[in-house]
């Protein structure tokens, strides 16, 4: 069987042992598991593309995103997506007319020079710390704590990390826990630690997303019907 097969076959593993752990030691996130397991998290090695694609996304809507970023892959077929120095040596203004801002374009080729000189370095990230992931991308314009913590648990398949200063969480966690406002993210450090997330808190994310989700599908049908 191929490496990268026995990799997956075990992240799939430590995803069954999350919800195992989380359904045992929380029982207001054990009906979600229930409801919407499996865990669908998947890592994987796109780093790059998906860097790029998370500084063009920011403050629009997906729709808006995913067409700018069809016009930015367009510039360079038939290649699937740009290297590093393709992205350098293509004019600001080229970049500017798939409709991305002056800011992201700037952020673009940021990312690309870092990444080029090797100060990012996306062939070290198996090897590195949470911690120091996020302290090396945040070097980048464009590039916040939010952005890693998506790409920790989403391209990287991190299993510990808590995103608090994502909306949806706080929205999640204050539906689920009974919070009377949203909650801050000492807060939401407590519900974790109290609940027992640890070392699965991407697990539990992901599960609250879902439940908000759901939420927000449930709510809109019942408001079709009135």
């Amino acid at each position: 069987m191929p490496k990268s097969n026995d990799k997956l076959q075990l992240f799939q593993e430590s995803i069954r042992t999350a919800e195992l752990h989380l359904s045992r030691r929380d029982p207001v996130l054990r009906p979600y598991i229930k409801k919407h397991s499996p865990c669908l998290l998947r890592p994987h090695t796109r780093y790059f593309e998906t860097l790029v694609d998370a500084i063009i996304s920011q403050q629009l809507s997906t729709k808006v995103a995913d067409t700018i970023i069809s016009r930015f892959k367009a510039l360079y077929a038939p290649a699937r997506f740009p290297k590093p120095h393709q992205i350098l040596v293509t004019p600001h203004e080229k970049l500017r007319a798939t409709g991305m801002s002056n800011g992201k374009a700037s952020f673009i080729k940021d990312l690309a020079a870092k990444t080029e000189e090797g100060e990012i370095g996306l062939s070290r990230f198996s090897r590195l710390s949470d911690d120091e992931i996020i302290e090396m991308l945040i070097r980048v314009k464009g590039i916040g704590v939010w952005t890693v913590h998506m790409f920790l648990i989403f391209s990287l398949g991190r299993l510990d990390v808590l995103p608090v200063g994502d909306l949806g969480i706080r929205k999640a966690i204050q539906i689920a826990y009974g919070f009377d406002d949203i909650p801050q993210a000492q807060q939401i450090e407590q519900v974790a630690e109290e609940r027992g997330w640890r070392p699965y808190c991407s697990v539990a994310s992901w599960y609250l997303w879902r439940m908000l989700e759901n939420k927000k599908k449930e709510e809109g049908k019942r408001n079709k019907r009135k």
